[in-house]
């Protein structure tokens, strides 16, 4: 990136700046950072809580950190129950477009109602508070209903992208140790049926907790049920224990709403914990004032549910602030490159939220396909998975925004819960950065010996406070947790290590520049090198491999993987495909390697690790840098 493109700052419009709900940033920010309790006991308020909270936040513990700590609450009943008792109640909540056309509305009072019946089912099959479901689905609203109902009745939703395969979904349903898992027959992709269910019933087999399957009837495939464990939602809402009624339960601020598992550099994934209050006055706030929500916005966030950006920013923060919400099962491109174009003119969108992936791979269809649509209803976009670079974030702002709509690039995680680092749409914009925290966040770039470095130098993002919307633990491993996101500085201060490289410009605007660990985002999604590694180990013919993550012009980075083969074992173009095709097999297409190259020995370390720094270095032709610690 140029000095010059860093150097461009699109100012919002005098419209922009009028209609706003937060009319500055500064002084807002300063109260915020200066009166954190103040300024988060502010936003609590505007929830319901069924108790209030002894103390806002609680470091007795630190970082292990308590927020709203005394208070019961529970995250449905602000985003339903309360609902039903204002105009909110006969609003639109939910417009969902299928990707064959098949379209399903759901009012608020429609959502509460499947919702109690979803509740009344899972409370039928011996679910109760504190327990862990499993939801491995496509993105279709009977998701949207099993993570509240179990929401509703205090049991807590591990979700499971409806893109991951069997071994992924075994060794989640293993680690939380589910006992209920809800899924479908089948989702749809680009024209074509996939079959979950078959995928599902692996990983049954593969992990013996499970007791119960609930499977919703979403495609017409013939798939196999097991009498006494497997069991239709519909043939369950037929009964009478699916009452249209269900009482929400009251959870204290710090009960466990979700475990969501996010990819690390180890081979075992992280069960992250969230909690019902922190979570949910976060996440409603974040949605709020960074992206200015009006009662008529209609909302959406171009995610799966099964990431936490769909936790966060399709189902609970939206509903909380009573927006409709936008769901689309399918692909940006089918039948043809103008499908989202479509939805916006047809739905009426006023506000879209996706990922650079996404933008780069419709703007390669050129400038034709959104232009033949009437994409004036839009008055927001959003940015969210990856930095996005400067030439998507023009054609985003010129063709789809048409030079009227604020980009909020958002920088946050899935252990942070809601966004770090964004704009409001009345902040000055630099394509490419993501600008200044959300209010009540210290952002600081570190060196290695953890002092701040000068502007313009890349060094380790950190944060420097607790927010209420942060990842409590790592699920049955807090030593985890602390080991490997917080460290203390030379007052004892507690500080968060975010794991990303980033620069900060003279004007304060934070550029995140990506990883400085071994995890690899493809296409917006974070996976493990060394999940893709055991993945390629796990094929009869495979003796080691190792995983690089190379630039990609549309998915930001693409999989490259070195293998070495088992003696006697000759490397063929068959063979490279069928690895290929055995990592996707194992973990899902979204981590079907780009490349498979045989090798004869891999770069490692003294130890015995991987330097794969050094495989990148030698596949873009650049200075592999310090070999001292390579073995002979």
């Amino acid at each position: 990136m140029t000095e010059s493109k860093q150097a461009d700052i699109f100012y919002p419009s005098e419209e922009v700046i009028n209609q706003a709900n937060v009319p500055e940033y500064e002084a807002l920010y300063q109260h915020s950072v200066e009166n954190r309790e103040e300024f988060w006991a502010e936003q609590a308020d505007t929830l319901g809580w069924y108790k209030k909270w002894d103390s806002v936040l609680d470091e007795s513990n630190a970082p292990f950190y308590k927020w709203f700590d005394g208070g019961e609450i529970n995250i449905v009943h602000n985003a339903i129950d309360r609902h039903l008792e204002n105009a909110n109640r006969n609003k639109m909540a939910i417009i969902w477009e299928g990707e064959n056309g098949q379209v399903r509305n759901f009012s608020y009072n429609g959502l509460n109602r499947e919702v109690c019946q979803f509740a009344n089912v899972l409370k039928s099959m011996g679910v109760e508070k504190g327990d862990i479901v499993t939801i491995y689905m496509p993105q279709i609203p009977e998701l949207v209903f099993a993570m509240l109902a179990c929401a509703k009745i205090g049991a807590i939703h591990s979700v499971v992208y409806g893109g991951f395969s069997t071994e992924a979904l075994a060794s989640r349903i293993d680690d939380a140790q589910s006992r209920v898992l809800i899924t479908a027959d089948g989702g749809w992709r680009r024209g074509k049926q996939i079959d979950l269910k078959s995928i599902a019933n692996d990983a049954m087999m593969r992990s013996p907790s499970i007791e119960v399957c609930i499977c919703v009837k979403n495609n017409e495939l013939d798939v196999e049920m097991e009498p006494a464990r497997d069991f239709w939602l519909h043939d369950l809402k037929a009964l009478p224990i699916a009452s249209s009624k269900c009482d929400t339960e009251q959870t204290d601020a710090e009960d466990p709403l979700f475990i969501l598992y996010t990819s690390g550099t180890t081979g075992k994934p992280k069960g992250m914990v969230h909690t019902h209050g922190g979570y949910s006055v976060y996440t409603s706030t974040t949605h709020r004032m960074a992206f200015d929500i009006k009662p008529q916005d209609r909302w959406w966030c171009a995610a799966d549910p099964g990431w936490i950006t769909g936790h966060s920013y399709i189902v609970y923060g939206p509903l909380i602030n009573g927006a409709t919400i936008m769901l689309y099962e399918g692909a940006p491109n089918y039948p043809y490159p103008n499908r989202w174009w479509q939805i916006i003119e047809n739905y009426g969108i006023n506000i879209l939220y996706t990922s650079p992936t996404a933008i780069r791979g419709l703007m390669r269809f050129g400038d034709r396909w959104p232009q033949k649509h009437d994409l004036s209803s839009l008055r927001l976009l959003g940015s969210v998975g990856e930095p996005i670079n400067p030439e998507a974030w023009r054609w985003y702002h010129h063709v789809i925004g048409q030079d009227k709509c604020p980009i909020i690039d958002t920088w946050w995680q899935t252990e942070t819960g809601g966004f770090m680092i964004c704009p409001l749409p009345v902040t000055p914009l630099k394509p490419g950065s993501a600008t200044k925290p959300f209010f009540g966040n210290v952002m600081t770039i570190v060196d290695d010996d953890g002092n701040e470095v000068p502007a313009n130098e890349e060094g380790k993002l950190i944060v420097n406070n607790p927010w209420p919307g942060m990842a409590r633990t790592v699920f049955k491993d807090p030593e985890r947790y602390k080991e490997l996101y917080w460290s203390q500085d030379d007052n004892g201060n507690w500080r968060y290590l975010a794991g990303d490289s980033a620069k900060k410009d003279e004007d304060g605007y934070i550029w995140v520049i990506g990883r400085m660990d071994e995890v690899l985002k493809v296409s917006g999604y974070r996976l493990g090198t060394a999940e893709i590694e055991s993945a390629l180990v796990s094929h009869p013919q495979v003796s080691e491999a190792a995983a690089v993550g190379l630039p990609h012009e549309l998915k930001g980075n693409a999989i490259h993987t070195y293998v070495i083969l088992k003696q006697g074992v000759a490397p063929s173009k068959e063979l490279s495909m069928e690895l290929r095709a055995h990592v996707g097999n194992e973990m899902g297409k979204i981590a079907t390697p780009e490349a498979v190259e045989f090798v004869d020995a891999l770069p490692k370390t003294r130890s015995g690790k991987i330097m794969r720094r050094v495989l990148k270095a030698r596949a873009l032709g650049q200075d592999e840098g310090d070999l001292s610690t390579l073995e002979e």
